[in-house]
């Protein structure tokens, strides 16, 4: 009797998922689940400290290996793990560890997951900085040559935002045969959990009060948007709403942040949440003033998901409207943003339009059963076609020969200098 051989999935990752401290760690699971519900085993493989935070995977089946930098030990095992694809958590695992998947198990399908545009990002937080308007020089940094060269050596890259599709397609040239769109996804379960809010009298308008911001505190544009409601947004909505009251919660706050908790101002810097959902409900308002950043904003999604209509601006919105509406208000300066955020908090039908908005944008931009087809289908072409796929990617197969050089005996050297050190210790 023959037995069919589960497909094997490996995911290299840049930290244990930390899937209620941060977008990124959300995103991972729901990626982790997708190849589950395909039918596929997954190892999940990082080089990271295990956080109290992480979300334990074996619960779901998937397997926990320790890897090392740097160490041809990971050659050894991987190649023994004979997987079919492996997926690299943000491009700075490919240069770490892409030209050792390639020699080592060749042809094993190689999928980066972007997380969000780091060269986006970067660019965006450099001109915000020095006050100019986003350019095509700040786009084309050094950063972005390592991340795009990164996007090319991989078979298939999976892109969270609609915008970055455009961008990576429009400005960096990147064909569209080596992207995916893959924004966040949520199953069935959690579709339906939303669904329910406005069932439940606890989580109505009348029974919320005050306003909420939330985001993991070690992101700078996270830190950045703290500092501007503290500084300049809270003072405006306090002045109309003067009982009116903001907790801010966010994994990993620093001593910086703490010390900005005032309770005479009604700014409660509240530090960890053991559920997101919980403490959004609770609130009237969520408040997402970003200037600047990339992806997808997962404060935003929970926000929806848990019924709370949001304030936020163009850059926390992008890649999430749907024809142009949004689940509350965008809004780019602080008197706009305060203005917005105290209609939203005293209308109680501007509030359950924005509410309404927000379930319809889940529905049609971030439904597992909407997306879940269209991105397996790419991923099993691709996977079936590999050799074809990789020699119409012809930029790829010329940095795979030149840059993986590099990258490869940068890795080489620090491991031969490691052994060297280990073994000129004395006694």
């Amino acid at each position: 009797m023959h037995i069919a051989v589960q497909p094997l999935l490996i995911i290299v990752g840049y930290v244990w998922p930390e899937p209620n401290s941060s977008a990124a760690g959300y995103r991972m699971l729901s990626l982790i689940q997708l190849f589950l519900s395909q039918g596929w085993r997954v190892i999940f493989a990082s080089a990271a400290e295990k956080s109290t935070h992480r979300f334990e995977l074996e619960q779901l089946g998937v397997v926990e290996h320790s890897i090392n930098l740097n160490d041809s030990s990971f050659d050894q095992w991987i190649t023994a793990q004979t997987p079919n694809a492996v997926m690299f958590d943000r491009f700075m695992l490919e240069e770490q560890f892409g030209w050792r998947v390639e020699q080592a198990c060749p042809q094993a399908l190689r999928i980066l997951d972007m997380e969000d545009c780091h060269a986006l990002r970067d660019a965006r937080q450099r001109c915000f900085n020095s006050g100019n308007e986003l350019n095509p020089d700040a786009l084309n940094s050094e950063l972005a040559l390592r991340e795009i060269a990164a996007i090319y050596r991989c078979d298939l890259t999976l892109v969270i935002s609609e915008f970055e599709m455009q961008l990576l397609q429009q400005h960096y040239r990147v064909p569209s045969a080596l992207l995916c769109y893959c924004p966040f996804l949520l199953d069935d379960a959690a579709m339906q959990s939303a669904a329910e809010i406005t069932e439940q009298p606890d989580f109505a308008f009348s029974a919320r009060q005050h306003f909420i911001a939330i985001g993991n505190f070690r992101h700078a544009p996270n830190w950045h948007s703290v500092l501007w409601l503290q500084q300049t947004i809270w003072p405006l909505i306090r002045k109309q709403l003067p009982e009116a009251e903001l907790y801010i919660y966010g994994a990993y706050p620093p001593p910086k942040a703490t010390a900005l908790h005032n309770p005479k101002q009604g700014f409660f810097i509240k530090g960890w949440a053991d559920d997101a959902c919980v403490v959004l409900q609770q609130a009237r308002v969520c408040l997402a003033p970003l200037a600047f950043g990339a992806g997808l904003k997962g404060k935003l999604l929970d926000a929806m998901r848990c019924g709370t209509p949001s304030v936020t601006t163009d850059i926390g919105a992008e890649g999430m409207l749907v024809l142009d509406e949004w689940a509350g208000f965008i809004a780019n300066d602080s008197q706009a943003l305060a203005d917005a955020a105290v209609r939203l908090y005293q209308q109680q039908d501007t509030w359950l339009r924005a509410q309404q908005c927000g379930f319809s944008i889940l529905k049609e931009k971030f439904s597992l059963a909407q997306q879940q087809q269209r991105i397996w289908q790419q991923l099993s072409q691709v996977q079936q076609q590999l050799d074809t796929h990789r020699q119409q990617n012809f930029t790829g197969l010329m940095l795979r020969h030149h840059a993986y050089r590099s990258t490869k005996f940068m890795g080489q050297w620090i491991e031969t200098k490691a052994r060297l050190a280990a073994l000129t210790q004395p006694d």
